[in-house]
């Protein structure tokens, strides 16, 4: 048998992620704010792109020599009867003043006398340093609220005296956490400043005293001991439950009478007391932007009682490519590589344009797909919230399951009934005591918190019982579904809630 080489050919077929498509698909999984970024960095790169610039009133339109190729955001109409207008987002960003405009402390006393003329100095009217006439705008500074530092701050300059202890005053309170609390330990912060600990501990005694009540605290314990001594109200009866805090969740209250020495009646008393205390007082003073959700789309009702789909057009880059520059370009560079660059950055930005296109069209396919499904949710709310699955989206604008999932990944719906991710109109069915009829598990999980916020407060349900109430509307259910329905929404258990409420009652 001899050995020998041999060459073959075997055509096959094979599917190939190009580029291009690789860019489609990642710009139909971002969100509006990952999109915008991934755009403000193509123009960046790009020098043939540039943002759609808004135009003004009684414009007259670009010629045919100048007009530039533009994504068709602006007037075409998509499926399903949408308009798309051009407008773009709120405002135009935002101005003022930067802190680097504050004058260095002692700077106008600097200042050589000759050059103050009719009291004007060298840093202008206004205290800035341009001579602008216009005086400085102290308010705007002074408009964003104090932080809990800040807070803090000015009661040490107050009561503390320039020295050691306004020094270590200063250093805990950039210690303390955003709910005010001291976690470190005090033995490291001695060794750290070094100074003796029982004038750190005399120091933190006089820091606990400060406004807000119960900031400094070391523990919760400690910090509705710190509020309950500022209203006078730290008794040996509330230092006993204060140590028995664990006994008090576990709602065992003839054990917390006997050890605090009340009387029956007195408990509930000294328990909406500790209710009404704050245990993290320094989140009075949080200052976290509060970020509203942007909804990409837009579910509107018609005069006639129908629905329509839009897409939200501030959530939409306007991108357009400068044809008119590429030409200037093509026919002002010899050089064969700078040919090619151009071309090939005419080529991505004309893919990039598309893209986007494809985007916001694939988006409302989906978008129209799944409000003709969901029609009753809409008219009478989510209890007739339909089970629905990928794989029925995709089947009915016939794509690819994958594809479906990336467009509604991050994406918020704006209805009459509210603001909801994309994907919450998704849900598995659960099946009906008859075999035949289904149940939108999110349906059922509002159904399960409606059930309980309704309960009596003399008689609370257990998950056995909604597993009854439930069967008996024919939903076939298990009694672990519901249980873990209620552990999503965050309701504790029949016990607990029993006992809560009796802890109310009483």
């Amino acid at each position: 048998m001899s050995l020998s080489l041999r060459l073959d050919l075997r055509p096959s077929q094979s599917l190939v992620m190009t580029p291009q498509l690789q860019q489609a698909i990642k710009l139909l999984q971002l969100s509006n704010l990952e999109l915008a970024s991934y755009v403000d960095g193509e123009l960046e790169q790009n020098p043939l792109l540039e943002r759609q610039e808004e135009p003004e009133p009684g414009a007259a339109e670009a010629g045919a020599d100048g007009e530039a190729s533009r994504q068709p955001d602006g007037g075409g109409e998509l499926p399903g009867g949408l308009e798309m207008s051009a407008e773009g987002g709120p405002g135009d960003g935002w101005s003022g003043t930067s802190d680097d405009g504050w004058p260095e402390p002692g700077a106008a006393d600097a200042v050589p006398d000759g050059l103050a003329v009719d009291g004007v100095t060298p840093f202008g009217r206004g205290g800035s340093a341009d001579f602008a006439d216009e005086p400085t705008d102290f308010e705007a500074r002074l408009t964003r609220p104090k932080s809990l530092r800040e807070h803090l701050i000015e009661q040490l300059q107050v009561d503390f005296p320039p020295g050691a202890e306004r020094l270590i005053g200063r250093h805990l309170i950039e210690l303390l956490d955003e709910a005010g609390y001291l976690s470190e330990d005090l033995d490291q912060v001695a060794q750290r400043l070094g100074c003796p600990q029982t004038q750190l501990a005399a120091v933190l005694a006089r820091l606990q005293l400060f406004d807000p009540p119960g900031v400094f605290a070391r523990s919760l314990k400690e910090c509705l001991a710190l509020q309950l001594r500022d209203v006078d109200r730290l008794d040996p009866a509330m230092a006993a439950l204060l140590e028995h805090l664990d006994l008090l969740a576990q709602a065992d209250f003839p054990a917390l009478i006997r050890l605090c020495g009340v009387l029956p009646d007195d408990l509930p008393e000294m328990i909406g007391e500790l209710k009404a205390l704050n245990p993290k007082p320094g989140l009075a003073f949080a200052q976290d932007p509060i970020e509203a959700v942007v909804p990409d789309i837009f579910v509107l009702p018609t005069p006639g009682g129908g629905w329509r789909v839009e897409l939200n057009s501030a959530t939409l880059p306007k991108v357009l490519v400068n044809r008119a520059y590429c030409a200037e370009l093509t026919r002002q560079t010899a050089d064969r590589r700078a040919r090619e660059y151009v071309s090939e950055r005419l080529q991505s930005a004309n893919w990039l344009v598309k893209a986007l296109d494809q985007r916001a069209r694939t988006i409302l396919r989906v978008a129209e797909a799944v409000v003709a499904r969901q029609l009753p949710f809409l008219q009478h709310g989510v209890h007739r919230l339909r089970p629905l699955v990928l794989r029925e989206i995709a089947a009915a604008v016939e794509l690819h399951e994958s594809t479906v999932s990336r467009a509604t990944a991050d994406k918020y719906v704006a209805t009459p009934r509210g603001n909801f991710p994309f994907r919450y109109f998704f849900s598995n069915a659960l099946p009906g005591t008859g075999g035949d009829a289904t149940h939108s598990a999110e349906a059922i999980r509002q159904q399960v918190k409606a059930m309980i916020e309704r309960e009596d407060r003399s008689e609370v349900l257990s998950d056995d019982q909604i597993v009854a109430v439930l069967r008996a509307e024919g939903i076939a259910i298990a009694r672990r579904t519901v249980a873990k329905y209620r552990d999503s929404l965050g309701i504790p258990s029949s016990v607990e809630r029993r006992r809560a409420k009796a802890l109310r009652l009483a």
